[in-house]
């Protein structure tokens, strides 16, 4: 071997060298990718309230960081509800563990009394982070109390959805919270009080076929998912191609299932106007009587 070609390997090796270091030393999260449109970006370009920059979708967020973006004035409800495991399913009690952890809830909700412009609210934030934020019992529980205590004492509801629908593990436990806790809303709304839910990415199963569809007004993020049955069950059954925007929440407010998209960045102001006009439209409506 020549020294030419001694010199070339040793410059490979000190390069090769040179680049692994540099690459171990840059911190994980520094790229990131949209999970819509695909596209890759600076970390610095999500700015503080996780959104791609390029087609707006809003990121997944945990519940307490979703609350932290909402308000700094809140009192946690019912963090004191632990699951239980009514099937001894294999596995769960584990699970359950890992996404208490991860979370830092009990359950797959966040549900409390939080301040919005010096306005009371009842609030409820479902965590996709917490098992893809499925419909257990306690779940169903803490958002039954939620609306139960918003009737006693006459506070708007607002609620975020994020689930993948019933939890497996429950079983029919996990299916009977959607009645239940639509009875708490009826009761909440035959009392004449508001409830708006906020639809993020993603909405489905049994959550879509109950409460998440049964507000007074329904917001949603931009390019959430929102739907019941999953695409591909959909379209072994109907035997169809279905659309590349299907259960978007572009096309569900086409269809006229969501009344107003709105981008997270302006999601609490938009809240605050609506609990503003709900307040007066309350005081016209005794002022009349």
């Amino acid at each position: 071997m020549t020294w030419f070609n001694r010199l070339k390997d040793y410059s490979k090796q000190q390069t090769d060298k040179l680049l692994n270091r540099y690459l171990t030393q840059i911190p994980s999260g520094i790229w990131r990718e949209c999970p819509r449109c695909h596209s890759r970006f600076y970390y610095r370009r999500f700015g503080n309230f996780d959104v791609c920059p390029e087609c707006g979708y809003g990121f997944r967020l945990t519940a307490r960081k979703r609350l932290r973006m909402l308000t700094k004035d809140a009192v946690e409800w019912d963090a004191d509800l632990i699951t239980k495991d009514p099937l001894s399913f294999p596995g769960y009690s584990e699970k359950l563990q890992r996404a208490q952890k991860i979370t830092k809830l009990n359950e797959s909700v966040w549900t409390g009394l939080a301040l919005l412009d010096k306005r009371s609210v009842a609030l409820g934030i479902m965590d996709p982070y917490f098992i893809m934020g499925s419909l257990g019992m306690i779940t169903g529980e803490k958002l039954a109390r939620l609306f139960e205590r918003a009737t006693l004492h006459e506070l708007p509801v607002i609620l975020f959805t994020a689930s993948g629908g019933a939890r497996m593990q429950e079983g029919i436990h996990s299916l009977m919270q959607m009645s239940k806790v639509t009875a708490a809303v009826n009761r909440h709304r035959q009392a004449g009080l508001l409830y708006i839910v906020v639809l993020t990415d993603p909405t489905t199963g049994g959550v879509t076929a109950s409460f998440a569809m049964e507000a007074d007004i329904t917001i949603a993020e931009p390019k959430a998912l929102i739907g019941f049955a999953g695409r591909r069950v959909i379209e072994q059954t109907v035997k169809q191609k279905l659309p590349a925007d299907f259960q978007s929440a572009e096309q569900l407010q086409k269809n006229g299932f969501v009344d107003e998209i709105v981008p997270r960045e302006h999601l609490t102001e938009e809240l605050k106007l609506l609990l503003d006009m709900n307040q007066s439209n309350a005081w016209r409506a005794n002022h009349d009587k």
